[in-house]
């Protein structure tokens, strides 16, 4: 009994005492990635490339919200257009407004033959009006969609599918009214943003920083709520919503919630991209781009926020470099990507970083001289700080696993989270 306690004591000690390292080098490689971008690619690269960096930088805020819905909720998101498209326009209306100045119509309404200013556009003249409208229009669809939808435990494929429809839906509206909202062209020669002249390389500059500190906080944010109790509960839903709803949870209202801070980020990326790229156009909230945006996340890890930034620009960048070099086999390449880390790598480059560094850790562990552990009692401490257990000198020690929570093979082992490691040991007991 006193050897029982002493090693679980040894095992907590070890848990605390050698995890601070790691658990320093995600805030290190954060703050080494936002200077990287915020002092080094201003410096290095043409202000060309850089506005190609900003752009790709808008998708990775898109990523983390899929990461987070898709990755942590298990929604499989294949809609994100129609959001990033709802904080788009919102934003696009708004600076056609201010060119236009008071009592103007937007260039294309002129062309379209439009004579006055539709209803619909005369409250985004305000710009606290239009802010407002990046994140809650986009916010509100996805709260009406979750909890009509959810509500009737429609889930897996039959949600991308819908998702995917409405995304369709969307497109065809837009190009369906001209003189509203620009039609197949969209909203195009954006001049100023707040003060910020497009054309001045010193402004877009500017534009460019405050791209990368919207990223850092969305990511913090999304962090945030992935290891919090909140994170725990929807891991459990999407692992066992039958089991959380038998707990008093309502699922429903938890993946509603994921959904609607997803389309939240959907909708600033969006705004942020009108001025970034200079247009918006249905050709950039389609069924294509939205699954372009997924397959970034897959590629790059979708059980992983840093995972799903990494993916969208490594997705986006590849797009460019081959696009200048063979337009007609991009989506052939970007296909087979697709395939190939679905089927041998599932959770993707930084499920493989994962594993990497768990094999590497085991392999330290390994060699801790057989000598040491030979001849030390049980009970007793050895030259690596842990605490000798009966068994295998060289089993792994299960507190030391460095495979994410948010993994699906980890959690099987672990438990999804509180609520679903209670139910287990509910069944159990009964």
């Amino acid at each position: 009994m006193t050897g029982a306690l002493a090693t679980t004591n040894g095992r907590t000690s070890r848990a605390t005492a050698g995890p601070p390292r790691r658990r320093l080098a995600g805030p290190a490689l954060f703050v080494g990635v936002g200077l990287l971008l915020l002092l080094v690619a201003p410096a290095v690269l043409s202000p060309f490339r850089l506005d190609l960096l900003g752009k790709y930088l808008c998708y990775a805020i898109v990523a983390v919200g899929i990461g987070l819905a898709w990755g942590r909720g298990g929604m499989l998101t294949l809609g994100q257009g129609v959001f990033f498209g709802l904080g788009g326009y919102a934003m696009g209306m708004h600076l056609k407004l201010r060119e236009a100045g008071p009592g103007g119509l937007p260039d294309f309404m002129v062309w379209s033959g439009v004579e006055s200013l539709p209803a619909l556009w005369r409250p985004f003249a305000n710009p606290v009006f239009a802010l407002a409208m990046v994140v809650v229009l986009p916010v509100t669809v996805a709260v009406l969609l979750g909890l009509l939808v959810f509500r009737q435990r429609v889930r897996g494929a039959y949600f991308a599918v819908l998702s995917q429809a409405l995304a369709a839906a969307f497109v065809i509206l837009l190009v369906g009214q001209q003189g509203l909202t620009g039609g197949t062209n969209g909203l195009t020669n954006f001049q100023m943003f707040y003060g910020l002249d497009l054309y001045q390389p010193g402004d877009k500059r500017i534009l460019y920083l405050v791209v990368v500190a919207v990223l850092g906080v969305m990511f913090l944010l999304a962090w945030q709520l992935s290891r919090s109790r909140f994170g725990q509960l929807l891991v459990a839903v999407r692992d066992g919503e039958d089991r959380v709803r038998f707990l008093g949870y309502e699922p429903a209202v938890v993946k509603t919630i994921a959904f609607a801070v997803s389309a939240g980020m959907a909708g600033i990326a969006g705004a942020l991209f009108v001025p970034m790229v200079g247009l918006l156009s249905p050709a950039n909230l389609g069924i294509v781009a939205s699954l372009e945006l997924l397959i970034g996340v897959a590629i790059g890890g979708r059980f992983s926020l840093a995972g799903a930034v990494g993916g969208a620009l490594l997705v986006n960048y590849a797009k460019t470099i081959f696009s200048e070099e063979s337009a007609d086999n991009w989506i052939y390449l970007q296909g087979a990507m697709f395939v190939v880390v679905m089927i041998w790598a599932p959770r993707g480059l930084a499920g493989l970083a994962a594993d990497a560094r768990a094999a590497v850790a085991h392999r330290r562990r390994r060699t801790v001289p057989a000598a040491a552990t030979a001849t030390t009692p049980p009970g007793t401490s050895v030259p690596d700080g842990s605490v000798d257990r009966v068994g295998p000198a060289d089993a792994p020690d299960p507190a030391d696993v460095t495979e994410p929570l948010d993994d699906p093979a980890a959690v099987e082992r672990t438990g999804p989270g509180v609520p679903a490691v209670a139910a287990k040991r509910g069944e159990e007991s009964a």
